[in-house]
Formats: C-alpha cells, structure tokens, sequence
C-alpha cells in the first residue's frame, strides 16, 4: 500500500484493515489469563467480589481497611526506633532532666528504672542534645566508651574509645540539619545531623572491678554542654581578617547540670498503648519534614502523621490504628523473644544469637571482617532486613558500629538467650546453670544480666541488680569451678553450696531472659573456639 511517495509497512496495511475495512463488525481480543481479576476472591479479609473487574462497596470497605491496617502496622514495625530516643527524652524531662543536661548513674543503674536491656556493670552517662537553637558542644572525659544517635535512633558518631577521640577526651560539635552558619578550623570532632534531637550515651568503667565513684567523678569533672559560640575557639584570627568569618567571645561556657539516675525511678520504655502513635507524631513535628526517608515517612503521612499537620484520627481510624499497634507489637515481640531467621543465631544448634553480626548496625550488611591486613569489609547486600531492625528497636537502644565489629580488645559483645537448651522460655520458679569455659575471651570484665520479659528491662527482685560477672561490684564477683570453668545458676532461690556472686535472682511467676556481655572481647570468642554452654534446667 502506498501513500503519496511511501511504502507502508505490513503491520500497518493490517491495522488499516481492521480499522477502516469493510464497514464489517471488528472482532473483540482476548484478554490473557494472567491479566483476569475474577469475580470472587477469597482472602484472608474475607471474600472480595468484582464485576468486570469493578470492586464492589464490601470490597472497597474490606480492602482500604486493610490499607489503613498496613500502614499502621508499618508505623509501629518500621518507625518505633522514632519513639525509643522520644521515650529516653519523656523519661528525663518526667524526672526532672531538661534537654542538655547530663543524667549520670554514679552508683550504677538498678531496677527502679525502666530502661530497655541496659546493664550493671559501667557507670551510665546519658544526654538529651537539642540542636533548635543552633549547634551544640559537648565535651567528654578520657575512657569514655559511647555515641551519639539522633532522632530517629540513626548513628552520628562514636565518642570515647572507638571514637575519633580514641579514649583520650575531647570536643564534639554537633551540627543541626539547617544550619549555615560559620564552623571552626579545628578544635572540634565536627559532625552533622539530620535531627534537632539527638541522644548521647556513654559508660565509663568502674575502677578495679569494685569501685565506681572515679569514674563518677571523672564524668562531673570533664563533660560540659553548651551552645557553640561561632568565631570562637577554632576560628583563626586569620580568618577574620581575610573577611571569611566573623570574630565571636572567647569566654567560659556556662555550667552543666546534672542530675543524679542510681535509685531513681524513671521510665524511659516506649508505650505500646495508643500514645505511641501520639509519641511518634512528636517525634515527626519536632524535626524536619526530611529527617526520616520518604518510604518510611509515607506509612505515617497515610495515617494522618504529617509534618505541620493536626493528628486527629476519626474513629473508624482509631480502631484500624488501635488493632495495627497491637498486632505490631505482637510481631516485634515474637520476632524478640523467638526468633525465626537461623543466621541470627552465633553458634550451631544454639540457643545463643545476636542478630546484628549478619546485619551491622545499618541492618543491612554483615559486619566487616578483621584480619592481620586490615578490615575486609563485606559488599552491601542491597536490602534492609527490617525484621532484625524490628526486633532491636523494640528490645535495645544505641546503636553503633561499636556494638557490631570484629576488633578485639575495644568495645562491647553480646551474646543473648530468651529460650534454654530445650528451646522452651525460661521461667521464673525454676533453677537454670550456664557454664562458661576457662579463659573467657574479655580483656576488661565479663556479665549475665536478667531482664523482666515484659518491659525489657532489669528484672526487679530483692537483689536490686539482676547481675553476676567477674566484676565484684555491685554484687560480688563470680568465682570459678576447680578446672578454671564458671558457672551461674539462675533461680528463685540460692541453691545451696553456690556463692552468691554465682547466682542471679528470678521471680516465680515472671519470665526472663538474659545477655551474657564480654567487654574488650578477644579472639576466640569471634573464632568460636570459646563457646558458654546452653542454659540448661536444673533438675531438683
């Protein structure tokens, strides 16, 4: 066929065809199979129902209901890390901390406080840092082992030993996420973020396994919050007179408050009641519309958590929110106290895991190697796996790539058991043993801490610090078996002939479960030549 001067091709005589000849009736094509949606659909929300293709009114109820049920499922799995720092923030300010102010616990944390998986062993510094007037400075002591996180439990920085500071002390200047103001040359560790609010956590070690009140000291003495003074120390005179900076007082900062933790009662656990969601829409309207990813901040916009917007849910909303929260709550909790995904736990056949060596503190890449040549880092995997991000959040708070590296002798290992040998949760009227091997792999102490299955946080009984480790405060040091072995009974009681430092305390009615900590971990617990036994029952 032609046209003018051209040839058309013969797909095109056959659509001209189709389209203009004949003046015949055109002959309707067929749908593929695949792309069919049939008349009746069975579910798991009930039966859906189409004609042609077209959702009827049960339908478009049962279906926007279960929308609304995923986002805010969402909200709660994928968004709670949001809430664990805005929890820490409620808990000080209920106590009376305001933000920069500095919360130490000179005597150790006990069970008066609700505090998600914290320990015994080292003296707890925390701060609640409010960057919305601009940046902060804070300045740390020597010996500090600590980080800074920010709103949304994001790592900023290490601080102390495995930071840029290396354990010697020093500044850091914390930058809020809008500002463009002058920043100094030098003087300062420097670092940005996303949020106004973020939280630093640090633990200094108590001296000679018994005493904590230098390290107590050492804290009051060296660490200061204050507002950065631009043109000030770490601006060179130089710089000034070049017009590239203006000239700011050189003077004291004002001092530091601090408030006392040890035997305080505070809760600094996120809800799982419906003022969670009231708590991560503060979270959402105290930082920028950017601070949280698009994809994570959309299941939260869905639900009517939106930057500079009233959160006002409708009743309809309420009750798809109120059975999404517990459903989610259900879901971290199981994914906590059962896990699922074998490459979380640390040994074969065990019941011992620590999800965060297959997904670094990003959950996403496992943590690098170590060798004589250097860290041999592994290459991104490209996917987050967010039930391990789930199931940290809803039970641990700080995260850094402190808690996660292969390197011995810095930082901080865990091993954790919610389940004994039999794989069965352990209970609070019965009488468990764990043996650890001779020369356990620590270059600084090692502990078990018990935690209450309910709040994870310290289990509270009679003993005040559900602990027992080398350390002998503030309980007495555990004391080895003839061969060099250790063991620890856990119990209702005190078995008889076992030293106190070898038994931590349950409550019979109370599930618990536990985290074995070696600080300064050395080689044979990353070869996994050294191995504590599986908690076994005790048969009486």
């Amino acid at each position: 066929m032609k046209l003018g001067h051209r040839t058309l091709p013969a797909f095109a005589i056959i659509y001209a065809a189709a389209l203009f000849g004949g003046g015949g009736a055109v002959a309707q094509a067929t749908i593929p199979p695949s792309l069919v949606t049939p008349d009746k659909v069975e579910s798991r929300i009930g039966t859906l129902e189409f004609k042609d293709g077209l959702p009827s009114k049960a339908t478009l109820e049962r279906v926007y209901d279960n929308l609304d049920f995923s986002n805010a499922f969402r909200a709660v799995t994928d968004t709670m890390q949001g809430p664990n720092i805005e929890a820490i923030r409620k808990g000080f300010h209920d106590f009376g901390a305001k933000d920069n102010e500095v919360v130490v616990w000179s005597e150790l944390l006990d069970a008066k406080s609700l505090m998600l998986t914290g320990n015994a062993d080292t003296v707890y510094v925390f701060a609640i840092l409010d960057l919305s007037k601009g940046p902060m400075v804070l300045e740390v002591g020597p010996n500090i082992l600590g980080a800074i996180d920010d709103h949304w439990s994001r790592w900023i920085t290490d601080v102390g030993l495995p930071g840029p500071d290396r354990g010697q002390g020093g500044k850091y200047l914390i930058v809020p996420p809008d500002y463009k103001g002058e920043l100094p040359e030098g003087g300062f560790y420097v670092v940005r973020s996303r949020t106004y609010i973020n939280w630093w956590f640090g633990r200094a070690f108590i001296a000679n396994k018994n005493d904590p009140k230098p390290a107590a000291e050492s804290i009051r003495k060296f660490t200061k919050i204050y507002p950065y003074e631009p043109g000030g120390v770490g601006t060179p005179i130089s710089e000034f007179l070049a017009g590239k900076a203006k000239l700011g007082r050189i003077a004291s900062p004002p001092p530091t408050v601090f408030h006392e933790g040890s035997g305080k009662a505070m809760n600094t656990v996120p809800p799982n009641d419906w003022s969670y969601f009231e708590m991560l829409n503060t979270v959402v309207q105290t930082e920028p519309a950017t601070s949280l990813d698009p994809e994570l901040m959309g299941p939260l916009a869905a639900i009517g958590i939106i930057k500079g917007k009233e959160f006002k849910p409708d009743e309809r909303m309420k009750k798809i929110m109120t059975d999404a929260l517990a459903v989610g709550n259900a879901t971290a909790r199981s994914l906590t106290m059962n896990a699922r995904d074998k490459s979380w736990f640390y040994y074969p056949d065990s019941a011992w895991l620590n999800p965060l060596f297959v997904t670094g503190h990003e959950f996403e890449t496992p943590i690098p190697e170590v060798t004589p040549e250097g860290a041999k880092p592994f290459p991104p995997t490209g996917y987050r796996q967010m039930d391990a991000r789930t199931s940290f959040f809803y039970s641990y708070i700080g995260i850094t790539p402190g808690m996660a590296m292969r390197l011995t002798g810095i930082g901080s290992q865990y091993l954790i058991a919610t389940v004994d040998a039999n794989k069965t949760y352990f209970d609070g009227a019965k009488t468990y043993k764990v043996t650890l091997p001779k020369d356990i792999p620590e270059a600084n102490f090692w502990s078990f801490t018990v935690y209450d299955v309910m709040t994870r946080s310290f289990l509270d009984t009679p003993q005040r610090y559900p602990r027992a480790g080398s350390q002998s405060y503030p309980s007495p040091a555990a004391e080895p078996n003839a061969d060099g072995s250790t063991t620890i009974y856990f119990g209702p009681t005190q078995p008889a002939g076992v030293k106190r430092g070898n038994w931590i305390q349950t409550m019979p009615g109370k599930g618990w479960w536990t985290i074995l900590r070696l600080y300064s971990p050395l080689e044979p617990f990353f070869a996994k030549t050294w191995r504590p036994s599986e908690i076994e029952l005790v048969r009486q």
